[in-house]
């Protein structure tokens, strides 16, 4: 039978009159017996996951041998997704206390589909397929072991559930799965979260829980990764900052929008294909430089985005080892019309309509007729110094920059006071 070529001519058989089981047994009857597309009785993920494992896998009863990786592989795993376990240890443990008293599991998978997390809890007689899937390093991808809610993701990268005798394979028919994916910085699936139960129903939402953790988890790792990005939270309701629902973009130094979460996304609508195309004034309304200064208040501010929503945006810099350098993305209008770069230190000053909000109260942060912009960085630098006693450290949270940028510009200084070349940024 050509199942890439199912028929839609018999509708489905009473659809409205049968239990949820009813209608997986008609639906694999239709579909592995009659050629029919089963559509109505299970969802359109399950169906096109089940096309995909009849290629790959033609014996529905046979025995799924659950088999781990080679040690080899498990190690490389493990250390390739140490930063996702990182910022996922703290939702991992939320969601296995909230599920102590049920007989779920958690797990977590790369993107590959390879267990790098499970709860580490004794599986009990009742559940003699959770007690060989339910370990760390076994592949549970859907090219392994058929249709399951995080075989679904890891081949698609959406979320779903998978119920009973909706799983590809027989054996699998008592499990009971909800999974959601978790992507990093890049778009790319970076792992999948799974609830699963073995003989029991879930009597409560977990699709709703496992995507509201994977949410979280997400946004965790997405600023984890953003280690030179200006991160801005954002929703129409302050209220929503700091929960699974705030949207999130990473602006990265040149001006443009580098990533969005899935609420970002829903709010500003989806990146460009070309990165030359995320322009951050054109997708938000408002240039870097009105952003960067956002970063100097901890509260939230309200902000008119480019469609005309408004919105409550915190920012935040997150920088690299030694500082992003915003300072060539953020520029000023100089004398006969040049255009005059702003040192990364002044770069959120200089430009600021209010300019003591940014500098210790006493320090003249305006510049003085005649004075660069190199200049009046300089001189707010080694004024802030003399305000703080010389502690290099305090200066730079003063100012807001990291400490190795504010050293770099005192060493930059001090070679060209006894005439040496600067050595470039």
């Amino acid at each position: 039978m050509a199942f890439e070529r199912l028929s839609t001519a018999a509708a489905p058989r009473q659809l409205f009159s049968s239990t949820p089981a009813q209608r997986v047994a008609l639906a694999r009857q239709q579909f592995f017996e009659e050629g029919v597309r089963p559509s109505g009785l299970v969802g359109e993920a399950v169906i096109q996951s089940w096309l995909r494992c009849t290629r790959n896998h033609s014996d529905r009863q046979r025995i799924v041998p659950f088999d781990a990786v080679t040690p080899s592989r498990l190690h490389a795993t493990l250390a390739r997704n140490r930063e996702l376990l990182e910022v996922a240890r703290q939702e991992l443990a939320s969601m296995e206390s909230a599920l102590a008293g049920t007989d779920c599991r958690v797990i977590l998978t790369d993107g590959e589909g390879v267990v790098v997390h499970v709860t580490h809890q004794p599986a009990a007689a009742h559940q003699p397929v959770l007690r060989k899937t339910a370990r760390v390093g076994v592949n549970i991808s859907e090219r392994i072991v058929g249709t399951t809610a995080p075989g679904i993701v890891a081949s698609t990268g959406q979320a779903c559930t998978v119920d009973g005798a909706e799983h590809y394979f027989d054996v699998l028919s008592q499990m009971q799965c909800a999974a959601a994916p978790i992507r990093d910085v890049a778009g790319r699936l970076a792992g999948v979260l799974d609830i699963t139960m073995e003989a029991r129903r879930f009597g409560f939402d977990a699709a709703s829980m496992v995507a509201l953790y994977a949410t979280t988890i997400e946004n965790r790792l997405l600023q984890a990764q953003s280690r030179d990005h200006l991160i801005l939270r954002f929703q129409a309701s302050p209220t929503l900052l700091g929960t699974p629902m705030e949207a999130l973009a990473g602006v990265a130094p040149d001006g443009t929008i580098a990533w969005l979460n899935g609420a970002g996304a829903r709010l500003i609508g989806r990146l460009p294909d070309a990165a030359g195309e995320r322009d951050v004034e054109s997708m938000l309304g408002h240039d870097l430089a009105s952003l960067l200064r956002l970063e100097r208040r901890e509260a939230a501010q309200p902000l008119r985005l480019a469609s005309g929503l408004g919105v409550w945006v915190q920012a935040r810099l997150k920088a690299a080892a030694d500082g992003a350098d915003f300072g060539h993305a953020v520029a000023m209008p100089g004398d006969a019309g040049t255009v005059l770069p702003i040192e990364p230190v002044a770069a959120l000053d200089a430009l600021a309509t209010d300019a003591q909000a940014v500098a210790p109260h006493h320090v003249q942060a305006e510049p003085m007729p005649g004075e660069t912009l190199r200049e009046h960085s300089r001189k707010l630098i080694e004024e802030t110094l003399a305000a703080q006693g010389g502690n290099v450290s305090q200066a730079a949270r003063q100012l807001g920059v990291s400490r190795g940028t504010l050293y770099r510009r005192l060493r930059g200084w001090r070679e060209e006071d006894k005439g040496t070349p600067r050595a470039p940024d």
